[in-house]
């Protein structure tokens, strides 16, 4: 049986066109804004949301992302009001996946075999858990593919064709390629490398490739989408909402419009990039 990834990459591909996978951390800046982006995506042209788990400690998040948890954590967030976000938006939208992306952390102390009855239950189709590399599959991976979830895996400019096949076993839904080497939302690769790193990764596996760090705006995701399966887009979301707060970090009345838009704005450049 196919998940919602698979059939929402199979219908791009049907499509002739990439997607867009826009990232926000849960409960940012607080659980009732953070719930009415997300339900409001899927209208703004997002083709998979991936969810941010708030974590204290995060290894591969530029500032704006570290921003954005902080905010979240701050808020209240935590890994049962994560879940009940993916409900709240099960109860509204069954078509548009929802990968949960973070650190295993907080998964280890929610506990595994928990979590992964949760998010089943939720609703949540997919899991990227930057620190866990294939070596330790038993702890999560493995488990959440009984379980039913797609286990997307992180794939560098630095991941060579001998680490490749490592890095894929057991990886399904689609590959994350990250294009730069450092942190999200900092620089930006060029296409003609993106183009070349894509074609390498498609040698290796069937699966789509979705690439992501430093797409900041419609026409770098454009770039990316003309040359990708998807692009994905993050710091430039959790900044828009960052940039709509008052002084105090609290939500205004632009602030989910002033995102959407946004969002709008990539999913127009990702839409028209092969026409």
């Amino acid at each position: 049986m196919s998940t919602r990834i698979e059939r929402r990459f199979a219908a791009l591909q049907a499509e002739g066109r990439g997607g867009l996978v826009v990232f926000v951390t849960a409960g940012d800046p607080a659980y009732e804004t953070s719930r009415e982006i997300v339900l409001g995506l899927p209208a703004a042209g997002a083709d998979v949301i991936e969810l941010g788990m708030p974590f204290t400690d995060p290894m591969a998040d530029g500032p704006a992302i570290q921003a954005s948890s902080l905010r979240a954590l701050k808020a209240g967030q935590n890994m049962k009001k994560t879940l009940q976000l993916v409900r709240d938006f099960r109860a509204r939208e069954q078509d548009t996946p929802i990968v949960l992306m973070g650190y295993y952390n907080p998964i280890y102390s929610y506990g595994v075999d928990r979590f992964l009855k949760d998010a089943g239950n939720a609703g949540v189709d997919g899991l990227i858990v930057v620190d866990l590399p294939p070596e330790e599959d038993q702890e999560l991976c493995l488990p959440a593919l009984k379980a039913g979830l797609n286990f997307i895996r992180l794939a560098t400019p630095t991941t060579d064709d001998q680490r490749l096949p490592t890095v894929l076993n057991n990886t399904s839904g689609f590959v994350y390629y990250v294009s730069i080497m450092g942190i999200t939302g900092t620089r930006s690769a060029s296409s003609t490398d993106i183009g070349a790193a894509v074609a390498r990764l498609k040698r290796h596996t069937d699966l789509p490739v979705a690439v992501g760090f430093g797409i900041t705006d419609a026409q770098s995701a454009a770039a990316v989408a003309r040359v990708a399966d998807a692009a994905v887009v993050g710091s430039a979301v959790v900044g828009r909402i960052a940039g709509s707060l008052d002084r105090d970090g609290r939500p205004q009345a632009e602030t989910v419009r002033a995102t959407l838009d946004l969002v709008t704005e990539l999913a127009a450049g990702v839409r028209g990039a092969r026409a």
